[in-house]
């Protein structure tokens, strides 16, 4: 079944940052599918703002490269890549200097009915100035809306600060904080299979789960990123994303999909979570740093080799798990197992909702001992939700119970590519539809839970624990979770 496309109107996308990784990786061809598949069309513009000295012809060039390296192959059309990199100008602009904005104007359309989007692919130091001069210039008219990349702060003070310096410029219904993993279609489908099932929703709670895992794996290393040391796992995984994810779990049903119904039941969750402190936070938090890996056939540097030498010595953490609890009605005592790191054994994203044992087996030993219903939802790679259950094993004999899983694999239900988060967000920005984007209450409740546990690390002036390239992390987030009597879901438990 193909996928419907609804076009969007006419938009301006102003991007600052235009000449940086992310918006070559990710805007252009994002941008560039939407356009393939009809959502709009060269009426719109697509301006791209960095100091490098570029003109339009550049950055058209920039564009064509884009799609060469990052949209596969059997998408090039030259028709429709040329069609589209007409719609792409470049201005030459230090955001800093208030007399380097007129040739923004310039490019803009003076028409109030047309959605101008301004994308802050930039450091957050810059958001304040870009805003300032955007309200100072009267570029934000009622169709006008931001969109924030992270890091949103490095902690609440720092992100209140932020947020006050975009809302001095915009209205909290014209911003939107991107968390491209609230774009994927896996976590979307979180909605649905909870509230568009009957099946589900009676049972999503403690009387019939036993725990629930969010793992989100990296293979790769940090590499040589400042940001990196500066934020940390924590920062960088755990504030923003995972904790997203969390919220879509274990959240109340909201009495619809507007967004702030959404948003709403997301922030009480956010409230109902349990400070980590004092030796709840010794017990239930683990924080690992790669070691790196020097053999015959395997070189592969660790996480302090890959530093600087004036960061030598860092104790920023890449790892990080944490056995979270919800202080609430549904979910009492039912614990939620996160964790997230780089150089792990492969990569992946996943949640897993752990089902309680069948309170009283009726088979026979020797007919097998029932395992406990999972299901798995798959965010990355191999998009796919998996339901484990007891069968019975065919063939004569007699019963022999067997664990097997039904299958929603969407490479292999749906005809048509899956497509990436930017795509969804991106034109949700021109939708005007915040559901996938973070409220500033969402975000700084979030930091009032993520800030004490990062205080408390930082005071024990502690090493992360080491562990090896390609493992699972260190061996005490292994105990985190195997001293309650429970493990953490594996590649080879498929």
């Amino acid at each position: 079944m193909s996928a419907r496309v609804i076009p969007v109107q006419p938009f301006d996308y102003v991007v600052f940052g235009a000449t940086g990784d992310l918006t070559k990786r990710k805007l252009i061809p994002a941008l560039y599918y939407r356009f393939k598949a009809g959502q709009f069309d060269q009426r719109s513009r697509i301006i791209g703002i960095s100091r490098r000295p570029w003109d339009d012809k550049k950055m058209q060039e920039i564009a064509r490269q884009s799609i060469k390296n990052h949209v596969d192959e059997i998408y090039h059309d030259p028709d429709v890549i040329e069609k589209f990199v007409s719609c792409f100008s470049y201005v030459a602009n230090d955001v800093t200097d208030k007399d380097g904005w007129q040739e923004i104007s310039d490019k803009l359309r003076d028409d109030k009915d047309v959605v101008r989007a301004f994308y802050l692919a930039v450091a957050p130091n810059l958001f304040a100035p870009i805003c300032e001069y955007l309200k100072s210039g009267k570029y934000c008219h009622s169709n006008a809306r931001v969109v924030l990349e992270k890091p949103l702060g490095h902690d609440l003070e720092s992100s209140v600060q932020i947020n006050d310096a975009v809302g001095a410029a915009f209205s909290e219904d014209q911003i939107y904080r991107i968390d491209h993993y609230l774009g994927k279609e896996t976590v979307q489908n979180l909605l649905a299979l909870r509230f568009a099932n009957a099946m589900f929703e009676p049972i999503w709670n403690a009387t019939h789960i036993d725990h629930v895992q969010i793992s989100v794996a990296e293979s790769v290393g940090a590499g040589t990123r400042g940001y990196y040391d500066e934020a940390g796992a924590l920062r960088d995984m755990i504030q923003n994303h995972i904790l997203q994810l969390l919220c879509l779990v274990a959240m109340e049903p909201p009495a619809s999909n507007k967004p702030n119904a959404l948003r709403d039941e997301k922030l009480k969750v956010l409230r109902s979570l349990k400070p980590l402190i004092g030796e709840d936070l010794k017990t239930n938090t683990v924080r690992g740093q790669y070691k790196g890996v020097r053999a015959e056939t395997l070189e592969v540097a660790s996480y302090q080799d890959e530093l600087p030498d004036e960061l030598k010595g860092s104790h920023t953490e890449t790892f990080v798990a944490i056995k979270a609890e919800i202080k609430n009605w549904r979910w009492s005592g039912v614990p939620f197992y996160i964790r997230t790191g780089k150089r792990l054994a492969t990569r992946m994203s996943e949640i897993v909702i752990q089902f309680r044992k069948v309170p009283h087996s009726i088979f026979s030993k020797d007919q097998g001992t029932p395992t406990a219903n999972k299901l798995v939802i798959r965010l990355q790679p191999d998009e796919g939700v998996k339901l484990f259950m007891m069968i019975k094993d065919p063939g004569p004999g007699g019963m022999r119970l067997r664990e097997v899983h039904l299958n929603l694999s969407f490479a292999d239900t749906f005809e048509d590519r899956v497509p990436e988060a930017y795509e969804r967000l991106l034109l949700d920005v021109i939708r005007g539809d915040q559901t996938l984007f973070m409220r500033r209450d969402e975000l700084e409740e979030a930091w009032k839970w993520v800030d004490p546990i990062r205080a408390a690390w930082d005071a024990m002036h502690e090493a992360p624990q080491p562990y090896s390239v390609g493992t699972w992390g260190p061996t005490s987030s292994v105990a985190l979770i195997e001293r309650d009597g429970r493990t953490w879901h594996e590649e080879s438990d498929y």
